[in-house]
């Protein structure tokens, strides 16, 4: 079988032309923060492409670096500030944060309605029942990029291989809003296998080089590899692309699968909370 790729950098060129025309139709520019704590080099490089994003749609931007041993009050009273900033329509606060950091209390201070990433308890909440208004990127993305593939959700068996609030958790929940039988997996999960065999969508984000072989995917299955990690020199994912390819109907490549429809779905979101704010 010769797998489909689903090409999620050509769908996010697609959605960034819409938001940029959409944009362009506004009387301000819609506003972007981003804050990142300390100096990791993924932090800066993914607020790097957000910012190159960002500019790009018209957006106005700013980013704010923290050192490593700022206070939690003090991260609060900026995130304060930029809550009431009429420039800024979203609010993204980059993860990880140092351990003295609390980030759930970190993350409840941001304005529901500046809170781009979908991280707020109230936003979760509202994910729940349903309302997908301000969901994570990398889930809006993920689910964006199978609607356009037509992939049905239905009754489909969906095995999830990440249980964070990141991807895992709302993406499970967008995943159930299509009637989806859902199963969620992670590092404690006991013989993944057994799982990921039962698989029509499966869906892993857990930064594992190749955890999931040709042997551990039926025949037809829809592949999408959320991971991301460095082997070697090379850029891979969670899925041993090689193998799963010949086996599964359609596959996301890495790089050029998730991580553009993440940054695509964080525009959306801004564009979005811009218009509220100002209607």
């Amino acid at each position: 079988m010769a797998s489909r790729l689903i090409e999620g950098s050509k769908l996010a060129s697609e959605i960034k032309e819409g938001v940029k025309r959409k944009s362009s139709r506004l009387s301000f520019k819609p506003g972007l923060a981003t804050v990142i704590v300390g100096s990791n080099p993924a932090s800066k490089m993914y607020v790097s492409m957000k910012q190159k994003a960002c500019v790009e749609a018209g957006f106005y931007f700013e980013n704010f670096e923290l050192p490593k041993n700022v206070s939690e009050g003090d991260l609060i009273s900026l995130i304060g500030k930029l809550n009431v900033n009429g420039r800024i329509h979203g609010i993204l606060l980059q993860l990880p944060l140092p351990k003295h950091i609390n980030n759930e209390k970190v993350m409840e201070s941001i304005s529901p309605g500046k809170d781009v990433d979908g991280f707020h308890p109230l936003n979760m909440g509202r994910l729940m029942a349903g309302d997908e208004s301000f969901a994570a990127a990398t889930p809006k993305g993920i689910i964006r990029m199978l609607e356009e593939y037509k992939v049905k959700l239905e009754g489909k068996n969906v095995v999830v291989v990440n249980h964070s609030t990141v991807v895992g958790k709302p993406l499970a929940l967008m995943l159930l809003n299509r009637n989806a039988t859902v199963s969620v997996c992670h590092k404690y999960t006991k013989n993944l296998k057994e799982y990921t065999l039962k698989a029509d969508v499966l869906i892993t984000a857990v930064g594992v080089p190749k955890l999931v072989k040709s042997d551990m995917v039926k025949p037809g299955v829809v592949v999408v590899d959320a991971g991301i990690s460095k082997s070697g020199d090379k850029t891979v994912g969670d899925v041993d692309f090689e193998g799963v390819s010949k086996k599964a109907s359609l596959i996301t490549p890495v790089p050029g699968g998730v991580g553009p429809m993440t940054i695509a779905s964080l525009l959306e979101n801004t564009l979005m909370a811009a218009e509220r704010n100002k209607s």
